[in-house]
C-alpha cells in the first residue's frame, strides 16, 4: 500500500493554500482599517493658536483654528498673575472693551474669533497689563482627542478637558 504523507496530499495543499490566503487577507483588512482610521482623524485634526495683536491705538487677543477640522473649545482659563479671572472687566484697564465668547464654543478650520478687542487712547495701557496674562484653553477634535494651549502655542495632548470651576473662565 502507497502511503502519502499527509502534508503531501492534495487536498491537504489545497487547504492549508487557502488558510494561509485567508489569514494574510485578514492582516490586511485590519491594517487597512487602522490606516483609514488614522486617515479620518488626521483629515479633522484642530490645531488653535493664541495670539495678541497691537499697534497704534488698537489692541486685541485672538484665536485662530489652523488645523483640518473644527476645534471643540471646551474652557478657557486666564490668570492675571496669579489670580484666575472670570471676566475681562476684572482686569483694570480691560474695563471698556468690546469681547466675544470664547469657552464653549465650535471653531471652524481657517477661521479665528477675537475674544477681545480695544481701539482708543488707552492701548499702551493693555500692552503694558497683558504682561501678566496667562491663556490657557482646551480643545477637542469630533474624536474626543484633547489638547490644552497656551500663549506658546504648544499644543500638550490631554485625555480629557476638565477644570475646577474656580478656574473657569466664563465669557
Amino acid at each position: 500500500m502507497n502511503s502519502i504523507k499527509w502534508y503531501k496530499n492534495p487536498e491537504m495543499i489545497v487547504a492549508l493554500s487557502a488558510l494561509l490566503i485567508g489569514l494574510v487577507t485578514t492582516f490586511i483588512s485590519i491594517y487597512s482599517a487602522y490606516i483609514d482610521r488614522e486617515y479620518a482623524r488626521a483629515s479633522v485634526w484642530p490645531r488653535l493658536e493664541v495670539f495678541k495683536s497691537s499697534s497704534g491705538n488698537s489692541f486685541s487677543y485672538g484665536v485662530s483654528n489652523n488645523g483640518t477640522g473644527p476645534a471643540l473649545i471646551k474652557y478657557a482659563k486666564i490668570r492675571d498673575g496669579s489670580k484666575y479671572i472670570k471676566t475681562w472687566k476684572e482686569i483694570k484697564p480691560f474695563q471698556n472693551i468690546r469681547q466675544s465668547h470664547i469657552s464653549n464654543r465650535t471653531l471652524s478650520p481657517q477661521n479665528s474669533i477675537t475674544p477681545l478687542s480695544y481701539k482708543g487712547e488707552d492701548a499702551k495701557a493693555f500692552v503694558k497689563a497683558d504682561g501678566s496674562i496667562s491663556i490657557e484653553l482646551c480643545y477637542c477634535s469630533i474624536y474626543e482627542e484633547c489638547w490644552v494651549i497656551d500663549r506658546s502655542n504648544q499644543p500638550t495632548a490631554v485625555e480629557a478637558c476638565s477644570i475646577d470651576n474656580n478656574q473657569m473662565f466664563l465669557q
